[in-house]
């Protein structure tokens, strides 16, 4: 018993060294990325464009996911609970390739930023300065709680997985809401920014 518990604790801390690994990796890689200190080709596929609609479109789908997925689990039916939660990270791992992609390739938008053939007026220009707080708050926040919540679903996972419920249910109560309001603010963001597109 002892050298199962022993076992079980060695297992735990290596999984919990792969996951810092992990998250330290990718907000690295997001941070370089919005340097722009890498080269980016003149030319590439227009689908790259695209990128965007659908990250927000992932979003969205892991939004109405994660609260099917918390229905079924308050209902005891754990196995769609797992099929819809492994279904909202496979998801949530194409979301990470394609924002990472279409971050490499496509320039920052600011936003309330207009292309140079069009004039503000000025009531747009007081609804855009109005607005931009309320956006950048949103931002910040979906961008802070994105990397705060990438290790605590994969050790939400980790625990699940291993049918470790009470390590599970512990994660989980701050795991569930932060990754739905990731979910949820990355539509929102999507939606706010995409008409100062200027592509």
């Amino acid at each position: 018993m002892e050298a199962t518990n022993s076992l079980e604790k060695s297992n735990d801390k290596i999984v919990f060294r792969i996951v810092t690994a992990a998250t330290v990796l990718v907000c690295v890689l997001v941070v370089l990325l919005n340097m722009k200190i890498f080269p980016v080709p003149d030319s590439f596929p227009a689908f790259i464009y695209k990128l965007p609609m659908l990250n927000a479109f992932i979003n969205g789908t892991c939004s109405v996911l994660l609260l099917v997925s918390l229905w079924a689990i308050k209902r005891g039916n754990i196995a769609l609970h797992k099929k819809l939660n492994l279904t909202a990270f496979f998801l949530s791992v194409i979301f990470l390739l394609s924002y990472v992609t279409a971050h490499y390739f496509i320039p920052d938008t600011m936003y309330g930023d207009l292309d140079h053939n069009h004039v503000m007026s000025d009531d747009e220009k007081a609804l855009v300065s109005g607005i931009k707080p309320f956006y950048l708050t949103i931002l910040l926040s979906h961008i802070i709680l994105a990397a705060v919540v990438l290790p605590l679903v994969l050790l939400s996972f980790y625990f699940g997985l291993k049918d470790d419920r009470v390590k599970h249910r512990r994660i989980t109560r701050y795991s569930y809401p932060i990754w739905l309001y990731v979910t949820v603010t990355g539509v929102i963001v999507y939606m706010m920014i995409s008409p100062y597109y200027n592509y």
